[in-house]
């Protein structure tokens, strides 16, 4: 039992998670229901040890980023990664709408008659704005606002900053931040003692997806679900291109990666990813300044994932109800998918939210979302898989434009698990 452990322990992290993978969807298509309820708590677990991670490991991680970087530097790489979310979210929409007019998904299906389902309120673009300032801190934490504990890091980070730089309090600061080096530091040891538990829970959550979903389901819409995974496997190409471009080595690139990206497959969840892809980029030597800030602003509002399932679900309400898109259509859809994304970017059931607000202001039937639901979850999983490559695609890239002394590969490091 004891070498058997060992062996487990010693194999590589992203063999155990393509194992739990392939192992899951088989035991959901022969296990069933009953199986997924079985499974369900240990799919659980590995969330909720996720979600315990993620207010530690921001705070002290962006805290610590920020005081070792220059302020002015922080503003140019802000403006760097607003401006790379925004393009990619766009050129994903478009991609969206060339693959999905090309194989038109939905021709020959008739939309269904009273169909009836629940859509999240859409807050809006406005309300996300003001949710980057919380009312109430410890309320930010607790719920957790990721977007209020980004802004509290960044003002207490540089707060601290200032008072390194001080000469009064210049020695209590020091001493405080070394505090805080310290508890950076204990999280990250506690998070590489739960990627141990990674595979088995990505094992359970597959399993229970595969089942709930079932192969009926699978195969009615089969059609939409391979048009969609077509455009993420080109929009994924693009994320290749500008990498190429950018002088980042792809190999290294997604041999750190993947773990992060199979792991978003399995729990459909951006967020709940997010030590996950810190780590991956803290082993690609990626500078802490910038990683620390646009990774856990582009689990919250970058969504390149979505924004493709946005144009494809557009095109599918189109031919289901036969009413073919014309060029107007098209850039609406751009423009006010963009806008969506961001919008919407956290919410429970962001993406069917997206869909509607889309389907609204476009004129598509909105009974077509009812078909859609059915195979959120399938489709979810690729879309978020996506958004978490993107997210660490973005920061590989940026690095690269500043031509940090610091972006070499780290070696590896045994106890995180080898990818």
């Amino acid at each position: 039992m004891q070498s058997l452990l060992r062996g487990y322990l010693d194999s590589s992290l992203i063999l155990r998670v393509t194992i739990a993978l392939v192992l899951g969807v088989a035991v959901g298509l022969i296990g069933g229901d009953s199986v997924a309820a079985w499974l369900a708590p240990f799919g659980d677990l590995l969330l909720r040890l996720l979600q315990f991670l993620i207010v530690p490991i921001v705070l002290f991680t962006l805290i610590v980023g920020i005081n070792q970087a220059e302020l002015g530097r922080m503003g140019r790489i802000g403006g760097k990664v607003f401006l790379y979310y925004v393009a990619t979210s766009a050129i994903a929409i478009v991609v969206g709408l060339v693959v999905a007019s090309w194989l038109e998904p939905g021709s020959g299906l008739a939309p269904p008659a009273n169909a009836t389902f629940d859509v999240p309120d859409n807050p809006g673009l406005v309300s996300v704005v003001l949710s980057i300032v919380p009312e109430n801190i410890v309320a930010a934490f607790a719920q957790p606002n990721l977007l209020g504990i980004i802004f509290t890091a960044f003002v207490f980070g540089i707060a601290l900053l200032k008072l390194r730089q001080s000469d009064a309090q210049s020695a209590m600061a020091e001493k405080l931040f070394g505090v805080i080096e310290g508890l950076n530091a204990v999280t990250m040891k506690v998070m590489a003692g739960v990627l141990q538990y990674v595979p088995i829970g990505v094992f359970a959550i597959v399993a229970g997806t595969v089942a709930e979903q079932g192969l009926d389901t699978i195969l009615s819409l089969g059609n939409m679900v391979v048009v969609l995974y077509l455009a993420l496997a080109v929009h994924l190409v693009v994320y290749c291109v500008l990498m190429k471009l950018f002088g980042v080595r792809l190999g290294a690139f997604f041999r750190e990666a993947r773990t992060p990206m199979a792991t978003a497959f399995a729990t459909q969840s951006s967020t709940g990813t997010l030590p996950l892809t810190l780590n991956a980029a803290q082993r690609l030597g990626l500078s802490r300044p910038l990683y620390a800030f646009s990774l856990p602003l582009g689990a919250t509002v970058n969504m390149d994932g979505a924004a493709i399932r946005i144009a494809i679900s557009a095109v599918f309400a189109a031919n289901v109800a036969g009413i073919p898109l014309d060029l107007a259509s098209m850039v609406q859809i751009v423009l006010i998918g963009t806008l969506t994304s961001i919008g919407t970017a956290g919410v429970p059931g962001a993406g069917i939210v997206m869909i509607a607000t889309v389907f609204a202001q476009v004129g598509l039937p909105i009974e077509t979302v009812a078909m859609l639901t059915a195979i959120d979850a399938l489709v979810g999983m690729g879309c978020t898989a996506l958004n978490v490559t993107g997210d660490l695609t973005g920061t590989a890239i940026i690095a690269q434009s500043e031509r940090e002394p610091d972006a070499a590969p780290e070696p590896r490091k045994a106890d995180t698990g080898r990818a």
